[in-house]
């Protein structure tokens, strides 16, 4: 066999592997904070904050641990969402268990508190000469998939994905004051893989969903959805006009045992159009059992003190079926993308 022909076969192999392996999504229990990895059909890889700090680098060893049973040997790409310590807390130790290539941010942490520039030093620490400030509009260069950016430092979209357009939900749907924190600078995005679409902004505030949503939808409907600021946190996230409109299939909620997924944002989440099911990282024990999901979409069903940091995991493959599996318990189940 010719040198020619042994790389072309070898490029037709790697061609045939991105083809057949499915888009994969953990959400890693970080106690409701942020880390959800995404791995990609030809196995690049990009991590969505890092969850909290301290408490024995907890956080980063549960990443770092999903990882490893993704079989990266590196993280390909980090997207900070924003500088709260639930979602960056955990860089700083997690880039002493595993290199991280690239940082990608909305800009610099716009807090001045002692512990948010502490937090924001510890960062930059790691990500210095390897980040890169985005902009919506801006993709991510995640290959076998489009990510492209919505949201970031305060300013989403200007002009309306493919599949948006007016929105019937915006009349007379309620205004919140802007949100003056880091949360309003969230930096979010919509992935796409075939027929598949992920959506997730991180921590961003009503103001801004708004802002999406109305009067014209701009970001269109979507699959999977991961839940706004861990299940719409005292109602400062989950505007309705956008997530009604959204009309995913699946919503996924990185809540903590006591924060997010209060009563008002479950209901929210049930008059969305089509919604197939929820999926938990906790039960939320604020609540009742008509306010959570069926125990076994949720992965967590303990307190903090006893909780084992159970994953969920969505696959999906280039047609469309998403198979979501709760790491606690092995049940799936599968949805096919409309």
């Amino acid at each position: 066999m010719t040198l020619r022909l042994t790389l072309g076969v070898c490029a037709a192999a790697v061609l045939l592997a991105a083809q057949t392996r499915s888009l994969d999504i953990y959400w890693i229990d970080v106690e409701g904070g942020g880390a959800t990895l995404i791995v990609s059909p030809t196995g690049q890889s990009l991590l969505v904050d890092a969850g909290n700090p301290g408490n024995g680098d907890r956080d980063a060893k549960r990443v770092f641990a999903v990882a490893q049973m993704a079989g990266l040997k590196k993280i390909g790409m980090l997207l900070t969402t924003h500088f709260h310590g639930d979602h960056v807390g955990g860089t700083p130790a997690l880039a002493r268990m595993i290199p991280i290539e690239r940082y990608f941010d909305h800009g610099d942490s716009i807090e001045t508190t002692p512990n948010a520039v502490e937090l924001f030093s510890a960062y930059k620490g790691v990500a210095e000469g390897k980040r890169t400030t985005l902009k919506p509009g801006d993709r991510l260069p995640l290959a076998g998939v489009t990510v492209e950016v919505i949201s970031a430092n305060g300013v989403v979209l200007g002009k309306p994905l493919k599949g948006g357009g007016p929105n019937r939900f915006c009349e007379h749907a309620a205004q919140h004051d802007p949100d003056k924190t880091e949360n309003q600078r969230s930096a979010g995005f919509v992935l796409t893989y075939g027929k598949f679409k992920f959506f997730d902004v991180g921590d961003l505030t009503w103001d801004k969903e708004m802002e999406l949503a109305c009067p014209v939808d701009k970001v269109g409907t979507v699959t999977l959805l991961q839940a706004t600021h861990h299940g719409f946190v005292n109602d400062f996230s989950g505007a309705p006009p956008l997530y009604w409109a959204l009309k995913p299939q699946v919503v996924v909620v990185n809540d903590g045992p006591r924060k997010g997924l209060h009563a008002s944002a479950w209901d929210t989440i049930q008059k969305i159009p089509g919604l197939e099911a929820v999926w938990q990282s906790h039960l939320a024990l604020a609540t009742d059992k008509d306010h959570n999901t069926d125990e076994k979409r949720i992965a967590n069903l303990e307190g903090t003190d006893q909780c084992q940091g159970n994953w969920l995991r969505a696959s999906v493959t280039r047609d469309g079926k998403m198979t979501l599996t709760n790491g606690r318990n092995g049940y799936s189940e599968t949805y096919r993308a409309r």
